[in-house]
C-alpha cells in the first residue's frame, strides 16, 4: 500500500477505534499507562500487518484481535521475567493475575473506585468472563465476532457468555436489593 493510502486507511477506519481499544485495555491490565502501552503497540502492528487488513472490513475486531494478542504475548513475557518488589512503596502490591504475570495493585487507586460495584463485581470475575463480558456488553460485538477475536468457536461465546453474565447476576443481586429493586424470584430488600 501507498503511504497516503495507509494514512487514510488509519484514519478513517482505526483511529476512530482509539478509546474503545483504550478501555478494554485498561480492563485487561489495570494500569493506564500499561494501557496506553498496549493500544500504541497495537496500532504497531496493525501498521506492520496492514498488508493483511482488507479494507471495508470490521476494522475494530481486527485491531481488538491484535490488542488481545499482543496482551497475552506481553504476559507471557512477565512470566518469565522474576518478579522484584519495591518494598519501599508499602501501597503497591504485586498479585498474580489470571494468566501468571503479576499485575501492581495501588490501594489509593483501589480504594477511590470502590463506590462503583459494577466495576468491582465485573473485575472479580475470571478473565475469560470479564474479557466475554467486556466484548459483548461493553464493545458491543456479535457473537461471531467475539469468536474472531478470541479464536475459540462460537458455542464457546455463547457458553462463556452466558455462565459469565448468571455469575454478575449473583454478585449484584445483593446490591440492587440495598438500592431497592426487587427480585422476581420474591426476595426483597434487607431492611
Amino acid at each position: 500500500m501507498a503511504e497516503q493510502h495507509i494514512i487514510k486507511v488509519f484514519q478513517e477506519e482505526f483511529f476512530p477505534h482509539m478509546e474503545a481499544l483504550k478501555t478494554f485495555a485498561y480492563h485487561l491490565t489495570y494500569n493506564e499507562n500499561d494501557a496506553e502501552d498496549l493500544v500504541q503497540e497495537t496500532y504497531l502492528k496493525a501498521l506492520k500487518f496492514i498488508n493483511s487488513y482488507v479494507e471495508g472490513t470490521n476494522s475494530k475486531a481486527w485491531l481488538f484481535k491484535i490488542l488481545k494478542n499482543a496482551y497475552i504475548n506481553e504476559y507471557r513475557k512477565k512470566i518469565k521475567t522474576p518478579t522484584i518488589l519495591d518494598f519501599n512503596d508499602p501501597l503497591a502490591v504485586q498479585e498474580t493475575d489470571m494468566i501468571g504475570g503479576t499485575v501492581e495493585i495501588n490501594w489509593d487507586d483501589l480504594a477511590m473506585s470502590l463506590g462503583d460495584e459494577v466495576t468491582l463485581a465485573l473485575n472479580s470475575l475470571s478473565y475469560e468472563f470479564k474479557e466475554i463480558i467486556l466484548l459483548c456488553d461493553i464493545e458491543g460485538f456479535s457473537y461471531e465476532e467475539i469468536a474472531d477475536i478470541l479464536d475459540v468457536p462460537i458455542g464457546t461465546v455463547r457458553s462463556r457468555l452466558f455462565r459469565a453474565r448468571n455469575e454478575l447476576k449473583e454478585k449484584l443481586t445483593k446490591y440492587a436489593l440495598y438500592l431497592g429493586y426487587q427480585d422476581k424470584r420474591g426476595f426483597k430488600k434487607n431492611e
